[in-house]
Parts: structure tokens; sequence; C-alpha cells
């Protein structure tokens, strides 16, 4: 085996398995409708019509892309864990579809909100750019389709999973430290491990890259990286101007500045790991999204815990062909 950490990471993806059947929203629809005021049910409801497109933008990069091009095995037996967690992900979604947007007319608009939502169509238009380049590319023949390759996985990690959801979490977990929506928080919980671990093995990917081809990493694509991420930090600054002011009564509580902020600090956060400079030198304004680092604890009869694990029995041998 030639890449055994990734063989690793599939392990560790199959004892994190969840269903949506586990997730409880009997309290949120009572949030909604006692609790919760024309600003914060505007936020909700442009936050899941995110999400009803978001995953399947990413799934579909990842069967059209990366499956293709990414050839090892051990990566190969990754991706497809992956490919079952973002379907996952869209099971989700649209269960919260169903749960808080009963109305076919609204739902329907919802689905198609890539094409009716401006900050929402914006983001799409971002990965679409980045994503289009890899549509002619059957093979990776020369360094600069190599490169049109890092410059899509780095998309897809730094900016879409890295930025775009992280900013959607953001909100789910405002609307949490309010006490609202606990079934979105708990679900999200577990969307948000996979998608933390979908960020940390495209990393790994680009890490081996640089490995063995290190020529591919010159200044022209360090800036490419630095411009690619300072627009996704645009774009999804744009879109939380839509959900916290796109009403008459602001959100209280969360500003655009507080989600400007987080986003810069999470961009930063992805340059480091790509070895690049930071660019904002932000500090991460909403203390609630500190406490994500930190394993959640529960009382395991009262709720499942997101953090559990289940076992997987079995070893690997390292010294034989794979």
């Amino acid at each position: 085996m030639v890449y055994p950490s990734f063989y690793e990471r599939y392990r560790a993806a199959i004892r994190n398995t969840w269903t949506v059947e586990e997730v409880d929203f009997s309290t949120d629809l009572r949030d909604l409708r006692e609790r919760m005021g024309p600003a914060e049910r505007h936020l909700i409801e442009r936050l899941v019509a995110f999400f009803a497109t978001g995953d399947s933008i990413v799934a579909n990069n990842l069967v059209l892309s990366l499956y293709r091009h990414l050839n090892a095995p051990e990566a190969r037996m990754y991706l497809s864990r992956q490919l079952y967690e973002e379907a996952l992900h869209v099971q989700f979604y649209l269960t919260l579809l169903d749960t808080y947007v009963p109305d076919p007319v609204a739902r329907e608009a919802a689905f198609a909100a890539v094409e009716n939502i401006p900050s929402i169509r914006a983001q799409a238009e971002f990965c679409a750019r980045w994503q289009a380049p890899m549509a002619g590319l059957e093979r990776l023949e020369s360094a600069e389709d190599q490169r049109t390759f890092l410059l899509n996985l780095i998309c897809f990690a730094a900016c879409t999973e890295g930025l775009f959801f992280y900013g959607a979490f953001a909100y789910v977990y405002f609307l949490r430290s309010r006490g609202l929506l606990h079934g979105l928080a708990a679900g999200t919980n577990w969307v948000f491990r996979d998608e933390s671990g979908h960020m940390e093995f495209a990393f790994e990917v680009v890490d081996v890259i640089r490995r063995e081809s290190p020529a591919l990493f010159d200044d022209a694509l360090a800036a490419q990286i630095v411009e690619m991420i300072e627009e996704a930090v645009d774009c999804e600054t744009e879109f939380a101007r839509d959900l916290l002011e796109g009403t008459a009564h602001r959100v209280a509580g969360l500003t655009v500045a507080d989600l400007r902020g987080y986003l810069e600090y999470c961009a930063d956060q992805r340059l480091v790991r790509l070895r690049l400079p930071p660019r904002y030198g932000a500090q991460n304004p909403l203390s609630f999204m500190a406490l994500q680092d930190i394993p959640e604890l529960a009382n395991f009869f009262e709720r499942r815990v997101s953090a559990y694990q289940n076992a997987v029995e079995g070893s690997v041998a390292l010294d034989v062909d794979f």
C-alpha cells in the first residue's frame, strides 16, 4: 500500500457512520413557530436553500474530477466513502426542507435557489469557474493540466468546504447558542465532522502532490490560490449580507462584520495549511465557533453523542501489494 494514511482515513470515516433518522426535529418546529421572528426565519430559509444545492455541487465535482484523476486505490476508497457521505448530507438537507418548508411552492423555490437567489447563484458560479476547466481533461498530461487539477482540488477543499460550508455552520451554531433548532444543530455536528474530514483528506492529497511534484508549487500557483480564497471570502460575505440584512428586521446578536471576520480567520487557516502566509491576520470573533474544536460531551442515554464511533475490526499489512 503506497498511501496507507488514505486507507486509515477511510477506516476512520466508516467508524463515524450516522443516519438522518437519528436526528430529532421535534423541538425545531416549535422554535420556528413560537420562538423565531421574521429575521431568523429568513436566515433559516436562505440557509436551507444553500444546503439544498451546496453538497450536490461538491458531489458532482467529486465524481467528475477528483475520482477520475486520483487513481491510487487507497485514495479512491476514501473518495467512495466521501461520496456516500455527500449523499447522506443531501438526504439530511432534503429532510430539513420537508420539515422546515412544508409549502410545496416555497420548497420548489428553495430547490431553484441557484437561479433565483443572487447570493447563492454567485456561490454556484464561483464553483463552476473552477470546475469547468476540468471538464475536458481525460488525463493530466502536462504540468499545466496538473496545476488545473490542483486549483480545482484546493477550491473545493479550502473554499467550498472550508469557507462556504464553515460559514453556513456558523449560522447554525449561532442559533444553537440562543437555544434554538437543536435538531438542526445535532445533524450539523455530524455533517461538520464529515466535511472537516473531507477537507483534511484533500489537503493531504495536496501534500502528497507537493512531495512528488514540487515544481508545480511556484509563485504563480500561490498567487492564484490567494486570489481564489479572497474571491471566496467576498462571495460568502455577500451571502452573509443576504442572510443577516435581507429583511427589515436584522438578526440580533450577529452582524455581517462578525461573519466577515470569521471567514477571514478561516481563510488564514486554509492558507497556512497550504504553506502560504496568512492574508488577513484575523482573529475568530465568534466565541461559539471556538467551541466546535472540542468533542461534544452528552449524556449517552439522553441523546446520541456525535463523537461516537462504530468499531471496525481487522488489520492491514503495509508490506504487500495493494
